[in-house]
């Protein structure tokens, strides 16, 4: 390879770094918000409880959830939960700083049954998206 094509490569790496270092301060609030993407797909629902949220989204017939502390940091026990209708719960549960999950079920068309929890702060969603 020639000095020249090793330098036209270089610049063009520079130069990519250096418009995503760009987007990266100029819209700080999207780069924050796609750190909330656990899932693949769209997000369809936001369940708010006293000490979290759980996240849900759907692609194709999938549903995807995790759940999010309020107060990231300190480890503290966390559960997400999702059960499509006729198939038992896929479940993650442990001590985390930040979310717990994602978990993910096929569901087709059936409904499912989201949980969350993030220390004694507990929620169930009951049958939804049928």
């Amino acid at each position: 390879m020639h000095s020249g094509a090793i330098r036209r490569r270089l610049g063009l790496g520079l130069a990519v770094l250096t418009a995503s270092g760009l987007l990266a301060v100029a819209a700080p609030g999207e780069a924050q918000a796609a750190t909330h993407a656990l899932c693949p797909g769209r997000k369809v629902r936001t369940l708010p409880f006293s000490t979290g949220t759980v996240l849900v989204y759907k692609r194709g017939g999938y549903v995807c959830a995790a759940t999010l502390t309020k107060k990231p940091g300190a480890r503290r026990t966390m559960s997400v939960s999702v059960q499509a209708r006729g198939n038992r719960p896929v479940v993650d549960q442990g001590r985390y700083a930040h979310h717990a999950g994602p978990v993910t079920v096929h569901a087709g068309r059936r409904c499912v049954w989201l949980k969350g929890q993030v220390g004694r702060g507990k929620f169930s969603s009951g049958w939804i998206l049928c």
